[in-house]
């Protein structure tokens, strides 16, 4: 018998579809981190993407990516430690447009 988080890699293997299980882990990593970390800033912001060592985040209003940068060497430093997260150094933060 094996746990469906093992057959997930492989399946997404199979189907071509490894990068987006790689996006998808690297989302809900950061959100587990900012609710943790920066709970202020949790469900109005998401992780866009990781851009070489710079993770892109988005934030719902400037308030938000004030309290995001505030805590950027921190969420970091996190998001490089977790098991889902990624070897980023930086983390940059852009304001949605309404």
């Amino acid at each position: 018998m094996s746990r469906i988080g093992e057959l997930v890699p492989g399946a997404a293997r199979h189907l071509g579809l490894e990068d987006e299980l790689r996006r998808a882990r690297l989302l809900a990593t950061f959100d587990a981190i900012v609710a943790e970390r920066v709970p202020a800033a949790h469900g109005a912001c998401r992780a866009l993407r990781v851009d070489g060592e710079t993770l892109i985040v988005e934030a719902d209003a400037p308030i938000v990516g004030q309290e995001l940068l505030l805590h950027a060497d921190d969420l970091a430093t996190a998001f490089r430690q977790a098991p889902g997260g990624a070897s980023v150094r930086q983390v940059r933060v852009t304001v949605r447009r309404r």
